[in-house]
């Protein structure tokens, strides 16, 4: 049965109360819910709702608030429980895809975090849902012997480490699979860190896809760097981490 005027502004009331805790005026009714009648007829419409028990005029503020009486006429009669259901689901999913990037992004720091432990050199990995990247294990390679000695060397490295997008890039043009790719020096695709190895991969948890990797000087442990990578991203694709 379709709502007559007069339930429809204690619709109106009760929603636009709901939303802002503050009383309702009739120019407030009209402006945001498109009432085609004059402020009067609003106002003499909102003296009969306050007299049926359904609002109240609260202290001396223009406005109305419901009654406990005027939310009871609201649930039983006026509120939209399907659209309010669909507006739900709508809001969850949105939290739940929320929830499930947060998740994934701090599995991925997990695991890379337990990577930079396990290797003597620095770990890394793009994060899932907008491709950043983040490092960790920087001071292994600034203490490595071949940096100390060379600091122009470390300072190259810092500068690629900090154009990530650019880093990123360079990733992607490697067409990278799980299986772990190893550059040794001047194969690398940074041309000013030529003085490092890469060990990279892809990674999938989820649905999400990206990167994880090592990066240090070229005098590095390939193989168990190779097979740790491997291990990791073995561990976090099976939700083991």
């Amino acid at each position: 049965m379709e709502p007559n005027r007069k339930q429809q502004i204690l619709n109106a009331i009760v929603e636009h109360f709901i939303k802002t805790a503050e009383p309702v005026g009739s120019k407030t009714i009209i402006e945001t819910y498109n009432f085609n009648v004059s402020p009067a007829t609003v106002r003499n419409d909102m003296m009969s709702l306050e007299g049926e028990g359904l609002i109240f005029q609260p202290h001396t503020s223009a406005g109305r608030v419901p009654t406990d009486f005027g939310y009871r006429v609201y649930v039983n009669e006026l509120a939209d429980f399907a659209m309010a259901r669909e507006l739900a689901k709508k809001h969850l999913g949105a939290l739940m895809s929320q929830s499930k990037v947060r998740q994934a992004k701090q599995r991925v720091h997990d695991a890379v975090a337990l990577l930079s432990e396990a290797i003597p050199n620095m770990a890394f990995a793009t994060i899932p849902d907008n491709m950043r990247t983040f490092f960790m294990g920087f001071s292994k390679i600034l203490k490595q012997p071949e940096f100390l000695e060379r600091p122009l060397q470390a300072s190259q490295v810092m500068e690629v480490l900090e154009d990530r997008q650019d880093f990123i890039k360079g990733l992607t043009s490697l067409q990278l699979d799980r299986d772990p790719k190893i550059l040794i020096g001047q194969e690398n695709i940074f041309s000013n860190i030529e003085s490092c190895s890469l060990i990279v991969c892809a990674y999938n948890y989820d649905g999400f896809d990206g990167y994880m990797g090592i990066l240090g000087p070229t005098r590095m442990p390939y193989a168990y760097n190779a097979a740790m990578l491997t291990e990791i991203r073995e561990l976090l694709e099976a939700h083991q981490l």
